[in-house]
């Protein structure tokens, strides 16, 4: 599974919109959900953030681990 497929996986099982999850990350709605689709790289900083915020690891995001 790609990341951005994970991000949006994670984003609705806690019941967030792409809006709330922008301001976690300081960034638009747009420029997140083109993260979500693919169209946009998602910097490891960001990554790192929403690791963090979701309690998942950088390797689940990414898809190396599934759990």
């Amino acid at each position: 599974m790609e990341y951005y497929a994970r991000l949006r996986i994670l984003r609705r099982e806690r019941k967030l919109s792409q809006r709330e999850v922008a301001k976690l990350l300081n960034c638009t709605q747009e420029a997140y959900g083109m993260y979500e689709l693919g169209k946009r790289k998602i910097s490891v900083e960001k990554l790192i953030i929403l690791a963090r915020f979701y309690n998942v690891s950088l390797d689940y995001i990414t898809g190396l681990k599934d759990e």
